[in-house]
């Protein structure tokens, strides 16, 4: 009776109060989903990985529609954990919301208080030094501004945020010019790499990891980030090849079966096409 009731009561909710109630609904340990029930932390991981990569995938797509139902997906990872914190007396929704709102209010001092900065690099520049001092607090036994960069996101992202932080406390080129010299520098040791006749994989990927770090940092220098600039790039080829592949099928061949020759002719037809 009692869950009966709870049914009933559901269909009078709406929005985040019916979504936190359904989830506690699904973890129920007497009439909750077998699976849902099942859960943990380290188990969602990989879903909420997925949607938001969903999430960057409707954007990039500019599907409104997609993105709204991806945005929900994501949504319900935060209350998924959210109660699973709540049946271990740890946190709930509502603390994380709150955090949340603390936080934004607290590095947004030209917004919610009386403190004005005269532009918009002054004011991320102390965006970073709020966040400095946070880290500070959270963990005085900090030794490093490198401190808390998660090793699990893509490395370029990392690769980024590494070189930020370190900018931070005035660890960079002064320009962008310098961070150029310096891919220019790991291209030439790249080459000598594989003037080799050995090939040591090892110092190859050594040499290309240094190169990569460096493009990544002439991108950063540009105010640009290189997840986005690859994700172009690669949107770019996978266009393209598309149209070679249209191209190939057009003139009656195969993409397999095509002499290479042949199809840089089309991949040069479709760069003029655009």
């Amino acid at each position: 009776m009692l869950w009966q009731k709870r049914l009933e009561q559901l269909h009078q909710l709406q929005g985040m109060e019916k979504l936190l109630e359904i989830m506690a609904m699904l973890r129920d340990p007497e009439h909750g989903c077998p699976w849902d029930k099942k859960q943990t932390f380290n188990t969602i991981l990989p879903y909420t990985l997925e949607e938001a990569y969903e999430v960057a995938d409707a954007i990039e797509k500019n599907d409104l529609n997609e993105l709204e139902k991806e945005l929900g997906d994501l949504l319900f990872q935060v209350v998924f954990y959210a109660q699973m914190a709540d049946e271990q007396n740890e946190f709930n929704f509502h603390q994380i919301a709150n955090t949340m709102c603390a936080k934004l209010i607290h590095r947004h001092p030209h917004v919610f208080s009386d403190t004005k900065f005269d532009s918009e690099q002054d004011i991320n520049q102390n965006w970073e030094n709020l966040k400095s001092k946070e880290r500070q607090e959270k963990d005085p036994q900090q030794t490093s501004v490198l401190d808390d960069i998660p090793r699990t996101i893509p490395a370029l992202s990392r690769a980024y945020k590494l070189q930020k932080r370190a900018s931070h406390v005035g660890f960079d080129w002064p320009d962008v010019h310098g961070a150029f010299e310096k891919v220019s520098e790991e291209i030439e040791e790249v080459k000598q790499e594989l003037k080799d006749t050995q090939k040591n994989k090892e110092k190859i990927a050594d040499e290309l990891g240094d190169l990569y770090f460096a493009l990544t940092n002439v991108t950063r220098h540009l105010g640009m980030k290189p997840e986005d600039v690859l994700r172009a790039a690669n949107n770019k080829f996978e266009r393209r090849f598309r149209g070679v592949e249209a191209l190939a099928a057009a003139n009656g061949s195969k993409i397999e079966e095509t002499p290479l020759s042949k199809l840089d002719h089309y991949w040069d037809e479709i760069k003029k096409t655009e």
